[in-house]
């Protein structure tokens, strides 16, 4: 009997074990493919000035702020037309105010093109250094990158306005108002790629949280990686993304595609694009999973890792050339 039982309890085991090991190829989407070491490089003190100017002289940068808004859009087109992209605004109305997002094209003419998005707003009575200051910082090197290097194809960075409350999960995100401008020319876009607050890392044991705790069996303890995130179905153009941003950094780099009902999956602009079959996901440090300052007075610049911020902007980068 005692031998019957270690049997049935052993075939229970490797049935859960076997459970567990399919779940986590489905979710986490392991692999083992290694890209060389990027000879690109980003300056972590200039991405630093970058979110400063955003996040304190800029500040508050909120929906009711346009002034400030605006003074944040043209200091990204700036940035923009300095690295050699060519520079739109997509402006609209909302509630009888101005807004606009900043478009800014490289290479237009080599065909079907990547979409690189970052919010520039910040939620109201925040500073939003990472929230999302470091995303626009990332987002803005990232052009100098893609000027320094004609050889990709074509990419546009666009910075969306009006991301967080009391807009997101509306018609009036500005991500939403770029998705509609470019359903009808889907076709000629390979993806989005959206940057979601990625400057927050952290080293110590148990710095990092998950939305479950099973996820705590599948991914690291500590929140010293970058996380690429979407819904259940974008599961192909993750992997694509993931497999070309590995090893062109040392900053590991883990993906997770999950139901958009998990907190946190569909908390971008990435989910805007869904709607129209436009394929989209997100680059993060995790948000509120790792930074306790989230949507706080507290998401200041002097938190942030601006040397693992270099490194997402590198890996961002090798991934859309290569894509």
């Amino acid at each position: 009997m005692k031998k019957k039982l270690m049997k049935s309890a052993a075939r229970v085991l490797g049935a859960a074990a076997a459970v567990i090991l399919i779940v986590w190829f489905a979710v986490a989407q392991p692999s083992c493919r290694r890209n060389r070491v990027s000879g690109a490089a980003a300056d972590p003190g200039v991405l630093r000035e970058h979110v400063e100017t955003l996040s304190i002289r800029l500040s508050p940068r909120d929906w009711k702020h346009t002034d400030n808004l605006d003074k944040c859009a043209d200091f990204i087109a700036q940035h923009f037309r300095k690295a050699g992209a060519t520079v739109e605004f997509q402006s609209f109305a909302v509630r009888g105010r101005q807004y606009k997002n900043v478009i800014g094209r490289f290479n237009a003419e080599n065909g079907s093109r990547v979409i690189v998005g970052a919010h520039y707003d910040a939620c109201a009575g925040t500073p939003g250094a990472d929230d999302n200051a470091s995303g626009v910082a990332a987002l803005i090197e990232l052009a100098y990158l893609l000027g320094h290097n004609r050889s990709s194809g074509a990419v546009d960075l666009v910075a969306y306005v009006l991301e967080e409350p009391p807009f997101f999960g509306t018609e009036h995100m500005g991500s939403a108002v770029h998705a509609r401008s470019i359903a009808d020319d889907k076709s000629s876009v390979k993806g989005v790629i959206v940057l979601e607050m990625v400057g927050c890392f952290r080293d110590e044991w148990g710095s990092q949280s998950y939305p479950t705790l099973f996820f705590r069996f599948m991914y690291p303890n500590r929140a010293n990686f970058l996380g690429v995130a979407s819904r259940w179905d974008q599961g192909e153009w993750i992997q694509q993304v993931k497999t070309r941003m590995k090893g062109t950094t040392d900053l590991p780099v883990y993906s997770i595609r999950a139901p958009a009902f998990l907190p946190g999956i569909d908390f971008s602009d990435h989910m805007n694009y869904w709607n129209y079959g436009i394929r989209a996901l997100m680059i993060t440090d995790t948000a509120f999973y790792r930074n306790r300052a989230y949507h706080t007075p507290d998401d200041t610049p002097d938190k942030l890792d601006y040397s693992r911020m270099a490194k997402v902007v590198v890996s961002v980068f090798e991934a859309v050339k290569n894509l």
